[in-house]
């Protein structure tokens, strides 16, 4: 194999490795915004369950009716 078809080579493989990471990146920049998505959503979540939450314990904390 002649050195002109060792950079040939090389540089075949150099754009394919290129074009890969590319598309790579492109997928987790998409991942990413998903997981930034669902974070958001999990926090508003939990903040609904704590409102949730605190709704059931002061209906738990009121007094008994008078004939108890």
């Amino acid at each position: 194999m002649s050195l002109e078809e060792r950079v040939t080579e090389l540089e075949s493989r150099l754009a394919f490795q290129d074009d890969t990471i590319e598309s790579m990146n492109d997928v987790l920049v998409t991942q990413q915004r998903v997981v930034d998505r669902l974070q958001l959503q999990m926090a508003a979540l939990l903040k609904r369950q704590e409102e949730m939450v605190g709704q059931f314990q002061s209906f738990e904390e009121e007094a008994p009716p008078p004939h108890y």
